[in-house]
């Protein structure tokens, strides 16, 4: 019998679709094809002791499982829910046509229970623009999915509950957020407030000026001397993020997993990376694009996203050099110091 269940993929901060299509047939073995990475292959271990936890059992049978598109790598462990989903109602254990109509995602435990997901928001999205009837998720992550209006967002806390919304035999209420009065309740509430500062008269001014203008500034001091303290305070002084910002500030935090039961960013968020850390994860890529701590807004075109990004002068020092004279500095002093031994 063959069930097609639907999930989604983030790549760098938009999703795309991913229809899981699962087949049982005679014989035995579990076959999932579709380029899954190793989270997904070790999938079936965790499927396995939830369905046998929660009184279900995988089928003694030949299991395919087929993720299109199949030239799209799929990463992570948010697939375990639609693929218990799937093989549930590919077996006849669960009796609905309807699991076609949602869109569902959530990294499964052993006893059944769901494990937050990444990029829940972006995904919301998607799923409303393809017309999704809904979109089931572990219940953490419910807060920032139901950002998107027009969407039924489900929260469940295990897979039991989907089981039986599935079979009629119980409902869940769809979390109803309104995105408007979420954004303005707390838009005047900074955690760091830059009257707190007392004294530094003279670079208070520079930060208002800079906050002003739009400016980058350049703190010198030593340890200890404030200078964090004050970056960290720069946020109340720039003026509040539009409902716009806050919603594309939501999205790039939502696909680094940075909100934990939190639902609309409404405020300027800080950036303070290590000293040592590399360009490509200050500004972000790699090979299938993820978000820097300067949090690309595409993943070729990396920007900051409406933050006050703090960087330390030693690695400040090292990105400021042309990008060819980074590299080629160093090695002609080494060359020297080779020759001159």
């Amino acid at each position: 019998m063959l069930i097609k269940i639907f999930g989604s993929a983030v790549f760098g901060v938009e999703a795309t679709t991913i229809t899981i299509e699962v087949n049982i047939d005679k014989g035995i073995g579990y076959h999932l094809v579709g380029l899954p990475d190793n989270a997904i292959k070790e999938s079936s271990y965790r499927i396995a002791a939830a369905l046998k936890n929660n009184g279900f059992s995988m089928p003694g049978k030949k299991i395919t499982i087929n993720m299109a598109p199949a030239d799209l790598r799929k990463e992570g462990s948010a697939y375990d829910l639609p693929l218990a989903i799937g093989i549930l109602a590919g077996s006849g254990q669960i009796k609905s046509d309807a699991v076609a109509d949602y869109l569902i995602m959530g990294e499964l435990s052993l006893d059944g229970s769901l494990q937050p997901i990444k990029g829940a928001l972006p995904i919301a999205i998607k799923a409303k623009h393809e017309g999704f009837k809904g979109f089931f998720l572990p219940m953490q992550n419910a807060k920032e999915a139901a950002i998107v209006a027009g969407l039924d967002v489900y929260g469940v806390e295990n897979l039991q509950e989907v089981i039986s919304f599935f079979d009629g035999k119980s409902t869940i209420e769809p979390l109803v957020i309104d995105t408007r009065a979420e954004f303005y309740k707390t838009i005047d509430c900074c955690e760091n407030d830059f009257s707190d500062v007392k004294g530094q008269e003279s670079i208070k001014r520079c930060m208002e000026i800079a906050a002003a203008g739009g400016h980058n500034i350049i703190l010198v001091g030593p340890p200890g001397a404030g200078k964090t303290m004050l970056a960290k305070r720069l946020p109340g002084i720039l003026p509040p993020m539009t409902l716009r910002e806050a919603l594309e500030t939501t999205k790039i935090h939502s696909v680094a997993g940075k909100l934990k039961e939190v639902g609309l960013m409404n405020q300027r968020p800080f950036r303070s990376p290590h000293h040592t850390i590399s360009n490509v994860a200050l500004v972000g890529g790699g090979s299938f694009g993820s978000p820097g701590n300067c949090r690309p807004r595409r993943r070729q075109h990396p920007r900051p996203f409406r933050a006050i990004h703090r960087i330390d002068d030693r690695h400040a020092a090292s990105i400021a050099l042309p990008r060819g004279e980074r590299h080629r500095r160093p090695r002609s002093i080494a060359g020297r110091s080779r020759h001159r031994g």
